[in-house]
């Protein structure tokens, strides 16, 4: 059974950083793509940006820059490092693995996180 587990998340001031992290059981990151996706309240989910099982990254278009995924393979973890946090960043950020159609601006994953809540104040 694959589990998905975020933490990292909170409540930070406009232009400060945090960093996310999402322990996976179940499915080994290094042989399956993640990444992450975020949604806002009233908003549909938003793909945020992903992690190949080599290593390659891509983003969404308003992370670009800002955000960065890495990986431990050892912790079998992946990490979504988020900087110059601005207020329309507030979301619940949810870990995803093995992402079908890796590579595209709509990646569909099969397993999900609970998600962490992040909350930028102004």
């Amino acid at each position: 059974q694959v589990q998905l587990v975020e933490s990292g998340g909170g409540l930070v001031q406009a232009g400060g950083s945090l960093r996310l992290s999402c322990a996976a059981s179940g499915l080994t990151f290094n042989i399956y793509s993640s990444g992450w996706f975020r949604q806002a309240p009233g908003k549909e989910r938003e793909f945020v940006g992903a992690i190949s099982w080599t290593g390659r990254t891509y983003y969404g278009d308003s992370m670009k820059g800002r955000f960065t995924i890495s990986r431990d393979n050892i912790k079998n973890t992946v990490y979504l490092q988020m900087n110059s946090l601005k207020p329309e960043d507030t979301a619940v950020y949810y870990c995803a693995g093995d992402l079908q159609a890796y590579g595209t601006k709509r990646p569909t994953p099969n397993y999900w996180g609970r998600g962490t809540q992040v909350t930028v104040s102004s």
